[in-house]
Formats: structure tokens, sequence, C-alpha cells
């Protein structure tokens, strides 16, 4: 019996309600151990810090790092290796504060077959939760987070062209790239992947958006690739057709009913053909400067 991996992850500004839904998942999954580092950018007011910093110490975590300044796509990386060192040697669980893992088998199993396997990672892949008319609106947490976003969708995929493959656990030994998307060389072999509901679509969103946009074009916040201002502008000119919501009608995007409690049945087909055939979308020339506007297919 493999012993569960720590959760590793660096936090940001989410409300206190998802950090404590988000905790209470993966305590229900197993996970005891949890290297958690908080990163705010200058926008987040004090008040918010103070909060969810306090969310996380009375579920009995004390934040390892703690740290203000701009949201750079360097310094997560840095921040998630260092608290990585610090878990030590061994298996990682690797998740965002909005990333909800749904494993196929119990965690020690799934570990057990990545390492028969020798790639010392496990794949999972984005299925972005919405509203029910694809409002970008808040929750509560009495009634949970399942019954506030009850559809799913790849809409990181099909909408902002946006890697949609996650690296949801990994060996120490493996380094592991920017946003956990991919580790160089250790490619995972599960199938399917594991389900990584996506609960970014929540109020707020939109202005966070904006911001990335508006401060990856302006170099406020330092990017070494144009995925980051082109993905924010896509989500922007959609929400701008189709009257500030997602698309949950739209048939390109496929949106379905569907619940943390269970692999949807059609996840294992389209799931793994998806991370079989996903390549990085190729702009046509000049769209992927940053002070050009990104052309997207309606949906």
């Amino acid at each position: 019996m493999f012993a569960l991996p720590p959760l590793i992850a660096v936090v940001g500004g989410v409300e206190p309600a998802l950090l404590t839904a988000w905790i209470t998942h993966y305590r229900g999954l197993g996970v005891e151990r949890f290297h958690l580092g908080f990163r705010f950018p200058e926008h987040v007011t004090v008040d918010r810090r103070h909060q969810v910093q306090a969310a996380c110490r009375e579920l009995g975590i004390v934040p390892e790092v703690v740290s203000v300044g701009p949201w750079h796509e360097h310094t997560n990386p840095r921040l998630r290796d260092a608290l990585r060192e610090r878990a030590g040697a061994g298996w990682h669980l690797l998740a965002d504060a909005d990333e909800l893992h749904t494993y196929p088998a119990p965690l020690h199993e799934v570990i057990a077959a990545a390492e028969a396997s020798g790639t010392g990672t496990v794949g999972g892949l984005m299925l972005d939760r919405v509203t029910a008319d694809g409002s970008l609106t808040g929750w509560e947490a009495d009634r949970g987070l399942d019954a506030a976003y009850p559809l799913g969708a790849f809409l990181t995929h099909h909408l902002l062209r946006g890697d949609p493959r996650k690296i949801v656990l990994a060996h120490s030994s493996v380094p592991v790239a920017s946003g956990n998307h991919r580790a160089e060389g250790h490619r995972p072999a599960n199938q399917p992947p594991v389900v990584v509901h996506h609960f970014k679509w929540r109020d707020g969103v939109r202005e966070d958006v904006e911001r990335r946009a508006a401060y990856s074009a302006d170099g406020t916040w330092k990017t070494g690739s144009p995925a980051r201002l082109a993905e924010a502008r896509r989500l922007l000119e959609h929400l701008q057709r189709h009257g500030g919501r997602i698309a949950v009608d739209s048939a390109r995007l496929d949106f379905r009913p569907v619940s943390l409690a269970s692999v949807p049945d059609w996840w294992a087909a389209q799931a793994t053909r998806l991370v079989a055939t996903w390549r990085p979308p190729t702009p046509a020339p000049g769209q992927n400067e940053p002070g050009s506007m990104i052309s997207s297919p309606s949906s």
C-alpha cells in the first residue's frame, strides 16, 4: 500500500468558502498532508488575504509561504517547486484551488498503476464547470459546488484553445511545467485521464480575465508565451457575443450535467481521444502578437 501523497498548491485570492470546499474534497479522498502557499496579486484586498488565510488555519493548515506581487507566469511554478521540495520524496498531488479531482479508483490504486507504468506521472483533463444558464455568478456553501455549477464541458479546449491537460500526480523526481500542464519526458500512461473539475467560471472571473488581458498586453504581468493573452481575449470576445454569459446551449461546446460524485459514462472515450490528439493551436501570422486582437470561431 502506497502512502497517500501530500497536496501541493499555490493559492490565490479565492473566496474562503471555495478553499474550504477544496480542502474538504481532498480530505474526503484520504489526503492528510497539505503543503500550501499563498500568492496574492496586488489587487487582492488585505481583507480578502486575511480571510482566506484564516479559513486555511481554521482547517488546521498553516500556509508555508505568503507573498504579494505581480502575477508573473514564472512566479507560481517557483513557489510550487519550493513546496514540493519541502514535501520531500515520494508522490505529490497537484491541484489548483479551483480544481477538484474525481479519480476512477482509490488513490493508492492509481499510484500503484503509475508506479508500474514507470512514467512517474498521472494525467488528468479539465472539465470546465458552469452554472445552468452560463452566468458567471457566485455560489452558496450550503448548496455546494455541484448544485451551483451543474454543467460541464471542455471549455478550455474548445473555446480558449488552451491546454486542458493536467499532471494531477507526480513523483518528486519528476519536474512539472508551469500550470501543471505537462512533465517533459514523462507522458502519463493512465487511460482515461483523471477528471479535473475546473470551477473557474464564478463571480469575478470576468474582471480577473480583463485584468489578465490588460496586464499581459502591457507587460505588467510577465509571460513567456502569447497564450495567456490570447486565451483571455477569446473568453472576453465570447462573453461579449453572448451577453456576459457562457453559451451553454452551444452544440460546439456540448455542455452536459456532471457531478463530482462519479465519472461520466462518456468520459473514457472522449477524454482519452482529446488527450491523445491535443496539439497547441497554430494561429495565422500576426495573430499571436501581444498587441493584436485574437479572432476565434463563433461558439
